[in-house]
């Protein structure tokens, strides 16, 4: 249906929900490449204010990519929870902002409402948010999932502890993830992005992290971040598969890209959770289902020409609908990471990690953030530091740890072991429970945080860092 809105005697008319979406879309690179973006900002707050008088239920009646041709379309709608959207049924996407920045909004009341939202009303409202607003209601938003560790409790940040080697040479891992836990890193996972991606080699890394884990009783999980029909392999040959992997996007022909469906996703969970790794138990009794971790990033679906003239932003958040389908323990937006094409500066990085979190976390997701950017794009460690702090700010679950924040096999720019730890110090911030105890009692840290190098390097760890390497690249004890 056509939406249309006047500013100063100029009227702007938009021709289906898609375009209004697009056009009101904050400015970024990818959606110029796509031809999707608004002419002007005068367009765009158009657009903007027509939106904002869209009832979301309108979300339920016109689709963004056609139902009959997009799988992930299907899901969104087929496993939309009416009992759960009620409470806001009758909202426009300008009330549903002013309501999510109310005192109503309450961490219980945003968790009972999240499996009746869609990712296009999260997009829609985000569109409609300042920096600020998408930090506030974000941080309302506690999202808890387990496996060996505890994620997502309020007053906690965990990362990814990514000791990434360009040959996967087992002692330059090693060395990174010594480094890594050394400086209290690794509570969320311990993930490796192979650099040679066949099974053999995944199934050796695997055991690899395996041992040093069960080795040092580290409550934390592993993963190898290769393709899920890898992972499938690996699960046949006995590896120990903690967390699937698996890169998704918001279209059905952007996941087909990608070599999979949800079928396979489905195939392979179950695989994993056959598997009974996890050791924390819920309430009743029941073990962690919280298996799977997924990434994705603004810009998959241009990328690879799947985009269906929508905005990349709304079809991020799309991916998450798939993502939640399938309950991980972790989700991460590789923010900055596909490059300029498509994030174009610090701003527009900064911009969309936020609305990622923000869309990832009102829908029930357990969101952190790779606060990262190539060295092609106009970006630097300082745009870096200002977004990680506004994601500490907005209780963001995790975020990556990379040996110096540079990730000498994929060649980027991330997140190191001292930001993490600066996060924990400036806001008082603190790793996962589990994590935590295993810091102290291993005498690397205290509540309050890691101790300091002279501290950590005598400890019950071997007392020089070679020896260490040795130690725990070693064969199985």
């Amino acid at each position: 249906m056509p939406y249309a809105h006047t500013i100063s005697a100029q009227s702007y008319h938009f021709d289906s929900l898609r375009t209004l979406l697009a056009k009101a879309s904050p400015l970024r690179s990818g959606d110029q490449l796509a031809g999707v973006v608004a002419a002007d900002a005068q367009e765009r707050v158009a657009a903007q204010m027509a939106l904002a008088d869209v009832p979301l239920a309108s979300f339920l009646n016109e689709v963004v990519v056609p139902y009959e041709a997009d799988e992930v379309t299907r899901l969104i709608i087929d496993t939309h929870n009416a009992a759960a959207f009620a409470p806001v049924s009758h909202l426009t996407v300008g009330d549903f902002r002013n309501w999510l920045l109310s005192d109503l909004a309450t961490p219980q009341t945003l968790k009972a409402l999240a499996p009746g939202l869609t990712p296009e009303m999260a997009a829609a409202v985000s569109k409609l948010c300042r920096l600020q607003d998408l930090i506030l209601i974000a941080r309302k938003c506690q999202v808890v999932t387990q496996f060996r560790s505890t994620l997502g409790l309020p007053g906690r940040l965990a990362t990814r502890l990514q000791p990434n080697h360009p040959t996967d040479d087992a002692q330059g891992i090693v060395a990174s993830l010594l480094d890594g836990l050394l400086l209290g890193s690794g509570d969320a996972v311990i993930g490796i992005n192979p650099a040679g991606d066949n099974t053999a080699q995944v199934v050796r890394l695997l055991r690899l992290l395996d041992d040093v884990i069960a080795r040092w009783g580290i409550p934390t999980q592993s993963c190898v971040l290769t393709h899920v029909t890898n992972t499938l392999q690996a699960i046949e040959r006995g590896a120990p598969v903690d967390l699937v992997f698996q890169s998704i996007g918001g279209t059905e022909a952007t996941n087909s890209s990608f070599g999979l469906n949800l079928a396979l996703l489905a195939e392979v969970r179950d695989a994993a959770l056959s598997l009974q790794r996890p050791t924390l138990f819920d309430e009743n009794g029941q073990r962690s289902t919280n298996v799977m971790y997924f990434e994705t990033g603004q810009g998959s679906a241009l990328s690879a020409n799947a985009h269906h003239g929508c905005d990349q932003q709304t079809l991020e958040a799309r991916a998450y609908a798939v993502a939640r389908h399938f309950k991980p323990l972790l989700v991460n937006t590789v923010v900055g990471f596909i490059g300029p094409e498509y994030l174009f500066n610090g701003k527009q990085i900064a911009r969309a990690g936020l609305e990622d979190h923000f869309c990832g976390k009102l829908l029930g997701l357990p969101m952190g953030c790779d606060v990262c950017y190539t060295n092609h794009a106009e970006a630097d460690g300082d745009d870096m530091d200002a977004l990680m702090l506004m994601l500490g700010a907005a209780g963001c679950n995790f975020i990556m740890g990379v040996p110096g924040s540079d990730d000498i096999m994929l060649n980027y720019q991330s997140t190191s072991f001292h930001d993490a730890q600066v996060l924990r110090q400036v806001l008082g911030l603190r790793a996962a429970p589990e994590f935590e105890a295993w810091l102290e009692k291993m005498g690397l840290g205290t509540a309050a945080g890691v101790g300091s190098p002279q501290q950590r390097l005598t400890t019950q760890l071997p007392g020089t860092f070679s020896a260490a390497i040795q130690r725990l690249a070693g064969p199985p004890a």
